[in-house]
Order: C-alpha cells, then structure tokens, then sequence
C-alpha cells in the first residue's frame, strides 16, 4: 500500500510539474487583419507578455502594416499577404480576427480545418448564415471560437450577475435596460481603415445596432441563461446622414421573454462614451455604471448602496490570457458564458430579427 501510494503521489507530482512547464511555454497565436482599432490593445504590450507569443499577422494592407510596425515595433517578416499562407507558414495555435465583421466567416474557414482555434471580435458574424457555417466547421473539426467583448471583463457585470441571478437577491427579473455606444466612430477618430468596413452595410453587418447592439444581446442572453427571447422589435434611425449614409446611427432593440423584456440601446449619439446595465427584479435593482461602479438596491424600504467592484472571478481577467487558458485546456468555456458560441449564436439572431424588424416595422418573432 505504501509503495502504491508513493507511486500515485509521484505520478501527481510529473504531471504537476509537466502542466507547470507546459504553461510557462508562450501560446502560439495568429493575427487575422490589422483595421479593427480594438488591434490596439493586443499590441500595446504583446512584446511584453509571457502568455502568448504573435508568430504571424495576416494583413495585405501595406499602408497599415507600416503604420502600425512603427508605432508598435513588430517584425515586418511576421506579416503575410493572407490567412491561409499565415498559418501554414507559422503552425499558430490560435488565431484572433481583427477584420471586418464579414470576414470571420473566412478565418474559420481557414483555421478549423487545420485545427486552429479561433476569437474574433464581437459580433460572431453579420448574418445567421454566417454564423451557423462558421459554428459547424468549428464543432467538426473541434476547435473553440469565441467572441470577445469589452464588457467580457467589467468586474460588476460579474457581481452583478452573482446577486441577479446566482443567488437571485433582486428576486425574478423582469426588466433589464442597456446602454451603449458613444459620439460615433468618425466623432472619436476612429482609423480610416476601421471606418471603411465599420460604416459598411455588408461588412459589419450594419451600424450602431451591430456595432453596440450586440453587448446587450449578449449580456441579456447571458441574464437568460441563452434562454431566446419570443419577440424582437426594433427602431433604427440615421440621426446624421452626412456622416453615416450607408448605416444606422442609432438603435433600439426591445426583447420580450415570458417574464421578462429588455431594452437594448446602441448609439452613435451619445455625448458621453458609456457601456452600462441595469437589471431590475420583483424586489430590487441592481446597476453596473462601468467596469468598477455599482448600485443596487435589495429592498424598497433599503436605501441604495454604491461600491467598487475590482476583483475579477477568473484567474484570467483580459481576453488574450482567457484565449491562451482555454487553448491550453486550463479553462472550460461554458455553453452559457459569454464568450462561448451558444450565447453569440442567439445574439447574432437577435441582431438579424432586430434589422428585419426596423426594416419591416413590425415586432418579429423569434
């Protein structure tokens, strides 16, 4: 028995130690286009990571490739013409797509194939068509895709979901409102790069319903438990034309569940950049005002009580390390979790019957 033991104590120590060495070991990650601005972020500090390492970056655009080689001192022999040379030329283990909206459906006919798995900035895709191809060639070939959003990693979406809906605080929900959006991608300086597809009907899929429309219906479907709404209606508007003529500038999205309805509001109007929720219940509320602010009120006779929320559920708290986690098999994505393929398969449905029924002025159900 003691030898046994001795054995099985050991063996847990190799593979202890084998799971160690496998993590300190960089993530092999692919860059699938340069014109989402959101490219930023994962180049501001990739040089100094430890977790992933960028072995290649598909973008054609020589234009871009230099501006942003000098701005963020990467290697132009990274760069390649195109995906499918990319990936064959530097074996990623994952590719993150920071190209239109349209063109997502193309990584993932390149990656799943080969086994690569992939995240792409919100939204999933500009149509269901896209995005049910693109969900098949991921679970036949194996492969995670997910969607990255910026309030992904908003601590208060997480306490705020804790006392909503884990431990149901506020009582049943049964409305939820969010807010979105700021002045408008031209009115921030958005690159001319980013703006050529942004403000494009097919290859964002439309404009501020797409472009911000998405994290309510993401956060919502999160709420939900995926659960899909039973209607869809919508009001979309062009509040300036001269600057957005091909595309909505303004958005309002109601979902109607049994108990439930929500209301999505996505703007290229606001005056102030904001991304904020609140969940109301039978009993109380509860508001995330931001990443780190929130309200709630449990009880009519309690007064509200504002905290700051800063600590993160998750070992991981950015997307890149969440990707490198879930590669490595040291994350689980859950059906219901934000980033995961069920959830943004309903939020690009919702976003299709939300354009349908602005175009067709009627409530559509789903």
């Amino acid at each position: 028995m003691k030898i046994r033991s001795f054995l099985i104590g050991l063996l847990s120590f190799i593979c202890l130690q084998f799971s160690n060495a496998q993590s300190a070991i960089p993530v092999k990650i692919g860059i699938d286009g340069l014109s989402h601005d959101h490219i930023h972020g994962l180049l501001r500090d990739v040089q100094k990571r430890m977790d992933i390492q960028i072995v290649g970056i598909a973008e054609k655009n020589k234009e871009l490739v230099k501006r942003l080689a000098e701005q963020y001192h990467f290697d132009l022999n990274l760069v390649y013409d195109d995906l499918k040379t990319m990936v064959e030329k530097t074996k990623p283990e994952g590719v993150v797509a920071f190209n239109s909206i349209y063109d997502h459906l193309q990584t993932v006919e390149v990656c799943a194939p080969k086994g690569i798995h992939v995240m792409v900035e919100k939204p999933l895709a500009v149509s269901p068509e896209h995005a049910e191809r693109m969900a098949q060639l991921a679970r036949e070939n194996h492969i995670q895709l997910l969607t990255n959003y910026e309030t992904t990693w908003y601590p208060t979406h997480y306490k705020a979901y804790e006392m909503a809906v884990t431990k149901h605080e506020i009582g049943d929900i049964n409305k939820v409102i969010v807010h979105d959006g700021h002045k408008g991608p031209v009115e921030i300086g958005c690159s001319k790069e980013f703006l050529a597809w942004l403000t494009d009907p097919v290859l964002n899929g439309g404009g501020a319903v797409i472009d911000f429309g998405c994290y309510g219906a993401n956060l919502m479907t999160w709420l939900m438990q995926n659960q899909e709404p039973i209607a869809v209606t919508a009001v979309l508007q062009q509040i300036k034309p001269e600057v957005y003529p091909k595309v909505d500038d303004q958005a309002t999205i109601i979902l109607t569940y049994p108990q439930a309805q929500a209301i999505l509001e996505g703007s290229w109007n606001w005056p102030v950049d904001r991304k904020d929720i609140e969940i109301y219940g039978k009993a109380g509320y509860v508001k995330a005002l931001n990443a780190n602010d929130l309200e709630y009120r449990l009880r009519r006779e309690i007064p509200k009580e504002e905290i700051k929320v800063t600590e993160f559920p998750t070992a991981a708290h950015e997307p890149f390390n969440y990707f490198a986690n879930v590669i490595r098999g040291q994350f689980k994505v859950a059906p219901t979790d934000l980033s995961s393929l069920e959830n943004n398969l309903i939020v690009v449905k919702i976003l299709n019957a939300a354009k349908e029924s602005a175009q067709q002025k009627r409530t559509i159900a789903f």
